[in-house]
């Protein structure tokens, strides 16, 4: 228990000051929870005060229409977790009288919540002693016991989960919890980890081998597919725009868009700009139009790399259905049309 009570004693001395950690609220470290998935904690703060100051209840965001939230968290990336979180506040406010189950087995069964999150919410709000396993406690354990197993291997998970769960403080599950994570966050980092000043120096197995940089082993790499998006910004003679929701379960689902004309490759503007004519404007032909960035944007999402241009056509007419800049403002955009939007160049146009 030595390694246990040596990780909540550098806890108690270093851990940040963040605001789901003063509540066993399981409504709000469930929020956190989830916003916290594949996010930094600096980038996940303000979206977690943004919603509880919208959403101080299950009940209001269970009530809140779908555009409301997904703009809030728009930004955020990873949005099936928007609409994860949205739905089982529904369920839990409609089903369950807004009371989150108090157990890891039945926080398991909200949509969403996986083994990690249900532990973490288990352990935080109601002090079940069910261990966490995320990235950070991957990182701590391979390397204090040198464990060189795969961790993209599925029979590593319950090696890793039976150890954390065997040092788990049983008296203390969220402090232990907590304490382990923090110390992968701020301490034992990805990259270049301060060793020398590590409280744990002079026991850490992958300082005493010298494998340091190389624990946890992870051989699996993520499969990147190239995408090519030329959204087309149709503006009518109001100055007004036409954007659409994107359908289908893809990327940015039910996020708003331009209109799109993906691409197989990446196409030089003229050549674009070559397939407008055969295009359909709602019957209509812009008057003019040309490309807003030279320079192609380059998105990177974990699965998908967007190489995405936009170009602005004009038309001399009122088009159907279509809104103004305030309007469109206050939809859900995915991050990169949203701060091309807020452009200087786009404004000027």
């Amino acid at each position: 228990m030595q390694f246990s009570n040596s990780l909540v004693q550098w806890y108690l001395q270093n851990k940040r000051d963040l605001p789901w950690r003063d509540t066993t609220n399981p409504y709000f470290i469930w929020l956190s929870e989830i916003m916290l998935q594949q996010t930094r904690v600096a980038q996940g703060l303000p979206y977690f005060i943004s919603f509880i100051e919208a959403f101080p209840t299950v009940f209001d965001l269970a009530n809140a229409e779908e555009e409301q939230v997904l703009k809030l968290w728009q930004g955020l990336g990873y949005y099936s977790r928007a609409r994860n979180l949205h739905g089982t506040a529904k369920y839990v406010a409609n089903e369950l009288n807004g009371v989150f189950p108090d157990n890891y087995s039945e926080l398991l069964k909200l949509k969403g919540v996986g083994e990690y999150t249900a532990a973490a919410i288990a352990s935080f709000s109601y002090d079940e002693p069910v261990a966490v396993l995320d990235g950070n406690v991957y990182r701590v354990l391979s390397r204090y016991f040198n464990m060189d197993n795969d961790i993209s291997d599925s029979k590593t998970k319950k090696v890793f989960q039976a150890l954390a769960q065997e040092l788990i403080l049983k008296d203390r599950p969220a402090l232990f919890n907590q304490a382990i994570m923090e110390f992968g966050a701020l301490q034992c980092v990805p990259k270049s980890p301060d060793c020398e000043n590590c409280i744990f120096s002079d026991s850490c197995g992958a300082l005493q081998y010298k494998k340091v940089g190389e624990l946890p082993v992870k051989s699996k790499k993520t499969k990147v597919t190239n995408k090519y998006f030329n959204y087309l910004i149709l503006k009518d003679v109001d100055g007004k725009f036409i954007v659409q929701k994107r359908e289908g379960k893809g990327i940015w689902e039910n996020l708003y868009e331009f209109h799109l004309l993906e691409t197989d490759v990446l196409m030089e503007p003229n050549e674009v700009e070559d397939q407008f004519e055969t295009m359909n404007f709602f019957g209509q032909k812009p008057v003019e139009y040309f490309v807003f960035n030279d320079e192609v944007i380059n998105h990177k999402l974990s699965h998908q790399h967007l190489f995405i241009r936009f170009f602005l056509l004009r038309f001399d007419v009122k088009l159907p259905d279509s809104k103004s800049l305030t309007e469109i403002q206050k939809l859900p955009f995915p991050i990169v049309i949203h701060n091309f939007m807020l452009s200087d160049y786009f404004n000027s146009h």
